[in-house]
């Protein structure tokens, strides 16, 4: 009876996201991930020591860097339930250890099973889509690795030209460019169902407040939970309009 239950079964490509062959893979990249924190980890300490810095000093500032990770980290998690639900556990896991991004994430998914006719969890949705879905995921994120590995230290020349020295242009640019991104993503939700319209107005109206006070009292630990905190409100939103008043169109 279960099996027949359509909110009940897991779509078919669910099978190949959480096989052990994916499993594997992911695990190669973030081993890769490891060993690279481990390297920047010993140069870091390297660099102190040659700077003068004393043990007590290193081991203080190492401690405070782990500390600070944790707030991150958890949001992320919390984030993360989102990514495994529609991708799986092996793909979410090697993604936000790589990039840590849970929104660039899902929109990157959500695009590249768009181009096949899908949209994520859907219970039809291929093998191919979701093969996709991940292709997309993976390249999208490729530019900003070559981008910083090549030409970080030519960034200062580049940022100066695309300002023309005006600096109060540049964070102008970058907001323009997310806001696009993303207003283009949230539309299609939003034309999906009042409880999708309702998902993204709360849970960006939740976005925004969270923000602000984080912004107005210097509180950093509400910026880093703000992300996972909106989505599950966000969640908990559409939920309960399509409990108490459905699909109004």
């Amino acid at each position: 009876m279960i099996q027949h239950m359509g909110l009940l079964r897991n779509p078919l490509y669910m099978d190949v996201a959480n096989s052990a062959y994916m499993w594997a893979a992911a695990g190669l990249v973030v081993l890769l991930v490891i060993a690279q924190a481990g390297l920047f980890m010993r140069r870091a300490y390297r660099s102190g020591k040659r700077m003068g810095m004393s043990e007590d000093q290193l081991k203080t500032g190492m401690r405070a860097g782990m500390i600070s990770a944790v707030g991150p980290a958890v949001a992320i998690l919390i984030g993360m339930m989102a990514l495994v639900a529609t991708v799986g556990g092996a793909i979410a896991w090697m993604r936000l250890s790589a990039i840590g991004s849970v929104m660039f994430e899902l929109s990157a998914a959500e695009l590249g099973t768009q181009q096949l006719g899908y949209s994520l969890g859907d219970e039809g949705l291929t093998e191919v889509a979701y093969a996709n879905a991940v292709w997309v995921m993976t390249f999208g994120a490729v530019g900003w690795l070559v981008i910083s590995g090549l030409f970080t230290p030519h960034m200062e020349t580049v940022r100066q030209r695309i300002g023309s020295g005006r600096e109060a242009l540049l964070p102008v640019i970058s907001a323009a460019a997310m806001l696009g991104a993303f207003g283009y993503l949230a539309t299609g939700e939003v034309m999906s169902g009042s409880p999708f319209t309702a998902s993204v107005a709360v849970g960006g109206l939740m976005m925004l407040a969270l923000l602000q006070i984080a912004d107005n009292r210097d509180i950093q630990w509400i910026r880093e939970w703000a992300l996972g905190t909106a989505m599950i409100v966000g969640l908990f939103a559409g939920v309960v309009t399509e409990v108490t008043l459905g699909g109004l169109w």
